[in-house]
């Protein structure tokens, strides 16, 4: 008897509620009324005024409101604003109830949007919450417009900041002050602990005051916080020291900027322990710098390279190269890089406190140049390098008296990476990744060319990078090969149309240099571009080789190389350590996607990197040519020999109107459950001939599941024809079928649902059927679709067949 009587008194509570909100809203609302000269309008509902009230008072009433009955809370919810309806969401779920429509609503009326077609929205609380944070935040939203949005015991920012998992900051860092500010500390820590993804779009020119605002931002979100992913896209002119602060902040690298305010975190943090690992090698020592891991892994990929070297060049190097003898020896004396000697830069970059003595040999230059002398003055008859624009040179002779007491500048971590560029850049005929420095000992840093980070700590850094349509300068792509090099924590990669050109030289041997680190993860790279120095097989066979444990890799190269023999710069041909003969080594690949451009494809070099991956799952290839049919064979039986867990197989935008046995092969191959045929032509040719022995080939194979087929102009002959395989007499498990696109017209799809239901077939899983003429009848399109959602899936559009008159004359 406890439960209905308590039940009768929060009734009873309720009504005294209501009756006494009824008599003050109707008392509000009779006065315009009589002086209304349009006559009086129909009262609201005695229930929703109740409703009203007890929103505009949630602050007193939201435990009993928590507390009523379910019947009751539903009609009520949508009255609440957005604060108390995320507040009373698990009150809600436990008594049977779903905000969901609530929520939806409020996006349409508010956000006025409609999300992707692409898009699955599983939590539309989530999903409103999140963008109106970034409304808030950009101001692109005025929440005293709307009740419903409007509460003064509510922050927007804090409340809806638990619910953001990605976050987008545009054009000029629009927000990122705010976050930073001491009224927001709050917000920033809440989305230290929800937010996992960081996007940039659109980024123009900033000032010195907004990048400080992101330097703290980024610090607080990744080093002390959970983002696990940066992306940026649409740069078309990156600012060099905005994106270079974006990176090395990814790396996990810290400093605090020139006059910024020190971090509070890394106070408490550091207090009562002594440094990590990583930050330990980042510090001071007592006598010297230490080498941070990605000196040392320059130093091996030197060591490396020198190693590949002496083995191809057993004679003496030319005059214009420094041996390695000569430059031991001037290590040894203390001196710096000899091809430095040769190619001064204006300011050189000795790090602090190193001083070459004058004994320390000089090295002859060409006939052109002459000898350099011990001492670096400030002219030299050497040719000088180009400077690197938006870059102080933060280290001299009298850089490294200054560096403490000097401006901002030179103690950014902005200048340590611009200065590893300009290592790399000022002598133009030294190979790419090669470092004039000794073995992989305690040495100086100093002698590798890279200053070590004084001031800088190592935190934790973020798991995947993406890069879409940002062009790499030759300093930024230097700068990011740096980073990688020892990026350990870095799992995916990508970097989609950034004008790398020959800088994909460095970038090979900068993931050959990750490969080698212990810890390693990175275990999915997508790259894409326009064109490519390296053809984009032998580019394939590079990666493969520089990185044994990759899991995914997906390569894409529109346009051929305009260059027949590709170089780095200084060198007279593609290094022979990246494209070599030798046999690729067994790799760990899983899913292999390639985008091909216009060309024959040699179909050894696919077949060569088939052979090393025999752990490959799923392989897809997209505008891939080859010289003849048996070529395309050879692909096939190297397929089915080597790669026997291949389960997903696509081609598209492929020719294989000629190629029609080998089409049997593939449908008769028993490992395979789903083949991708995407506008690949195939019944351009004998189809009368051709379709009969496809569908005896698929109805005699049980492992399929899934069969795609847009774009091929299988028509209404060919759909019918389709049909027999699911036959009574078939064996096939066919459970996904795609036949978009393929000018199939309504009666002919009436005719297929028809044999469908006369075999008995019972439900098959998916049809999709977009952009195909069903616009022509739409009446007998919808029976056909009626019918066959008795048997099937079927996923459609409404799509005007007029703009496909071309393909239509054409089929005729």
């Amino acid at each position: 008897m406890a439960a209905p009587e308590a039940w009768r008194a929060r009734s009873c509570w309720f009504c005294e509620v209501a009756a006494a909100t009824t008599m003050e809203a109707t008392s509000r609302e009779a006065a315009p009324a009589k002086s209304s000269a349009s006559g009086p309008s129909a009262p609201p509902a005695l229930f929703e005024l109740c409703g009203r009230a007890v929103s505009a008072h949630m602050g007193v009433l939201e435990s009993g409101v928590w507390a009523l009955p379910g019947p009751i809370l539903q009609s009520i919810l949508p009255l609440l604003n957005i604060y108390y309806l995320e507040r009373i969401e698990e009150t809600a779920l436990k008594k049977g109830l779903s905000t969901q429509a609530i929520w939806r609503r409020l996006w349409d009326e508010l956000m006025k949007t409609r999300p992707s077609s692409l898009e699955s929205v599983t939590c539309w609380r989530a999903k409103f919450m999140e963008a109106f944070f970034s409304h808030v935040l950009r101001g692109t939203i005025d929440v005293s417009s709307d009740r419903r949005l409007c509460d003064q015991r509510f922050s927007p920012l804090l409340h809806s900041s638990r619910h953001v998992r990605q976050l987008t900051i545009c054009n000029m860092l629009q927000g990122a002050t705010e976050l930073v500010a001491e009224p927001n500390r709050r917000v920033l820590e809440t989305l230290a602990s929800s937010l996992h993804t960081l996007k940039f779009r659109h980024l123009l020119f900033s000032d010195v005051a907004a990048q400080q605002s992101l330097r703290q931002l980024l610090h607080q979100l990744i080093h002390h916080g959970a983002v696990s992913q940066v992306s940026l896209y649409s740069w078309p002119v990156p600012e060099s020291a905005l994106f270079i602060l974006i990176l090395t902040m990814s790396a996990g690298f810290w400093q605090p900027g020139p006059g910024g305010p020190p971090c509070r975190l890394c106070g408490e943090a550091s207090r009562g322990r002594a440094p990590s690992r990583d930050e330990g090698s980042m510090l001071l020592g007592s006598r010297r710098p230490r080498r941070d891991a990605a000196e040392r892994c320059a130093a091996a990929l030197m060591a490396t390279r020198r190693k590949s070297e002496a083995k191809q060049m057993p004679r003496a190097a030319p005059a214009t190269r420094v041996t390695r003898r000569s430059t031991q020896e001037s290590l040894t004396a203390g001196g710096t890089d000899p091809k430095r000697e040769l190619h001064p830069p204006a300011t050189s970059h000795e790090a602090p406190g190193t001083k070459r003595p004058p004994s320390a040999p000089a090295t002859t230059s060409s006939a052109s140049s002459s000898t350099s002398s011990s001492k670096r003055g400030p002219a030299s008859s050497a040719p000088q390098p180009k400077p690197l624009k938006r870059f102080k040179r933060a280290a001299g002779k009298k850089g490294a008296r200054t560096r403490q007491g000097s401006g901002a500048e030179s103690e950014d971590l902005y200048d340590f990476v611009f200065i590893v560029a300009g290592e790399k850049e000022d002598g133009e005929e030294m190979e790419i990744g090669e470092v004039a420095c000794g073995a992989l000992d305690g040495s100086d840093p100093s002698c590798l060319g890279l200053p070590a980070l004084e001031a800088s700590q190592r935190f934790r850094s973020i798991s995947t990078l993406e890069l879409f349509t940002v062009p790499l300068s030759t300093e930024a792509a230097l700068t990011l090969c740096h980073l990688l090099s020892s990026w350990v924590s870095l799992e995916s990669l990508t970097l989609s149309y950034n004008g790398l050109g020959s800088n994909i030289f460095r970038l090979l041997d900068s993931l050959r240099a990750l490969s080698g680190q212990a810890g390693c993860r990175l275990r999915a790279l997508h790259l894409s571009d326009l064109f490519s120095p390296l053809p984009i097989l032998e580019l394939t066979r590079a990666i493969v080789r520089a990185l044994p444990l990759l899991r995914v890799l997906s390569i894409r190269v529109d346009h051929p190389s305009q260059r027949d023999n590709p170089a780095v710069p200084g060198n007279a041909g593609t290094p022979s350590h990246i494209v070599g003969d030798e046999e690729i080594p067994e790799n760990c690949l899983e899913q292999l996607e390639m985008g091909f451009p216009r060309g024959a494809q040699p179909a050894p070099l696919l077949c060569s990197v088939l052979k090393a991956s025999g752990s490959l799952q799923q392989l897809s290839l997209d505008s891939a040519t080859f010289a003849s049919p048996q070529d395309f064979g050879l692909v096939l039986q190297t397929l089915k020999e080597y790669n026997l867990a291949l389960k997903r197989l696509s081609f598209h935008d492929m020719n294989l109107a000629d190629c029609q046995s080998e089409v049997l092969f593939l449908l008769q191959n028993l490992t395979l459950q789903e083949i991708t045929f995407s506008f690949c032509r195939l019944f351009e040719k004998r189809p009368a001939q051709f379709l009969p022995e496809m569908v005896a080939a698929m109805k005699g194979n049980s492992t399929l599941k899934g069969l795609r087929l847009p774009g091929n102009r299988l028509g209404n002959a060919g759909l019918l024809a389709l049909a027999d395989v699911f036959s009574e007499d078939s064996s096939s498990s066919l459970c996904q079928l795609d036949i978009s696109s393929n000018c199939i017209k309504p009666d002919g799809l009436l005719e297929f649902a028809k044999r469908l239901e006369r075999w008995g077939r019972g439900a098959f899983g998916h049809l999709r059927l977009f952009q195909n003429w069903l616009d022509q009848d739409a009446v007998t399109a919808r029976e056909a679709i009626r019918r066959l959602r008795a048997t099937c899936h079927v996923v459609s559009d409404s799509w005007d067949s007029s703009q496909a008159f071309a393909d239509y004359v054409s089929t005729m």
